[in-house]
């Protein structure tokens, strides 16, 4: 379905999911996407933790490598080692319990940051314009080929990645992208 589905990380968003993330997992699979980072920030750990099981199974099931966000207790209690965090929470000693630690940065010297705490990728954005951030002008190619020069670990680019500019974000540098509607809506 996408021209480089090696390359995409699938991130939930259960609000624009028409069904359970659990079951949104196959379509995920299906489309060719063998990642997803479980991204519920509405959701207290309990909650949280609930849900990162249910879809846990369905990823282990349909062979989707899942990266929990925000909250490391719950990674650690399901034996997941990847997570993905805010940079503010990073990290020497957080990035050294877990296999693979990324984290979202805005800026090159953020980027150079996560890489100097540990942080084995960053999430850069946002690139072009989206929904999840309306009336906020968006960062461009320009500022993802600015990180992913001063950065010596993976840049996924993220914000606005759909089918049509994801060859010009891997064009400027970018490991991979990250993608949220595109894989809610599958």
């Amino acid at each position: 379905m996408f021209t480089y589905p090696n390359k995409i990380i699938a991130v939930s968003c259960s609000a624009i999911c028409k069904i359970p993330l659990a079951k949104q997992v196959p379509r995920i699979a299906e489309a060719g996407i063998k990642r997803l980072i479980l991204r519920e920030k509405q959701l207290d750990e309990a909650e949280y933790t609930r849900l990162a099981e249910e879809v846990l199974k369905s990823c282990l099931e349909y062979g989707v490598e899942l990266t929990l966000h925000y909250y490391p207790s719950a990674a650690k209690s399901l034996g997941i080692s990847r997570l993905h965090m805010p940079l503010s929470m990073v990290t020497e000693e957080l990035c050294a319990k877990f296999e693979t630690l990324g984290c979202s940065v805005h800026s090159a010297a953020e980027a150079v940051k996560a890489q100097r705490l540990g942080a084995a990728y960053v999430m850069a954005g946002h690139i072009f314009a989206t929904d999840c951030k309306k009336g906020l002008a968006p960062r461009g190619l320009d500022f993802l080929r600015e990180v992913c020069t001063a950065a010596d670990i993976d840049v996924y680019a993220v914000g606005g990645i759909n089918e049509s500019n994801i060859k010009s974000t891997l064009e400027a540098g970018a490991a991979g992208v990250c993608i949220m509607s595109e894989a809610m809506k599958l």
